[in-house]
């Protein structure tokens, strides 16, 4: 069975590199004695500028087809900002599929001027959960500051969902992905991150 994931955010947010960090753990598993994992990462643009939609796409399986999952299909979406997670949710989440959205808004520019109104949040979680998915909502951007970098928006989103799914590799390849992928200096601040993502989660 191939485990589809999306990571969607804006341009600078970090979901490329979240999504890198999924790979290499999926391919440290397919690497060992008796694993079969392979892994295809694909990304799609809505601007080609900082601060445009981007969603990455992870597929992991024995037998991966396209690098891009299929409509209804995505088991997880981690969204670090709660609109691109309504938008990539819609057309991709599977049904009982799992939606972990940051809370934490990035007003897009056609909100800032005006023509376009942003949904409040509970409308967002509404329509994922409509879908019959698992929607969660986390301000992982405090808990990112909290850990001393809000630039580690990311791990706070990639511990929530090694919390909250059932994981295509083991915990440990997941945390030695995430170490091996940022640079050294912020290896500690990364996986507090981590941490703190996981253990906002931990009673729910």
């Amino acid at each position: 069975m191939t485990y589809n994931l999306i990571i969607a955010g804006i341009g600078g947010q970090g979901s490329i590199l979240a999504s890198r960090i999924v790979a290499d753990a999926a391919i440290q598993a397919g690497s060992g004695v008796d694993g079969d994992l392979k892994v295809r990462v694909g990304e799609t643009f809505g601007a080609a500028m900082r601060g445009g939609s981007v969603a990455s796409h992870v597929r992991i399986g024995p037998d991966v087809g396209g690098p891009l999952v299929p409509k209804n299909a995505a088991q997880a979406i981690l969204a670090l900002e709660p609109l691109e997670g309504l938008r990539i949710g819609i057309p991709y989440l599977a049904p009982s599929g799992l939606a972990i959205l940051n809370t934490s808004e990035v007003m897009p520019i056609d909100v800032k001027v005006g023509a376009a109104s942003y949904p409040k949040l509970e409308t967002i979680k509404a329509a994922l959960e409509s879908l019959e998915g698992r929607v969660y909502l986390l301000d992982a951007t405090s808990l990112a500051l909290e850990a001393g970098n809000a630039k580690t928006v990311s791990a706070v989103m990639l511990g929530a969902w090694a919390n909250l799914a059932e994981l295509p590799f083991a915990l440990e390849q997941l945390k030695e992905a995430l170490q091996g992928r940022v640079p050294p200096k912020t290896v500690s601040t990364n996986m507090k991150a981590f941490q703190l993502g996981f253990e906002a989660v931990a009673s729910d």
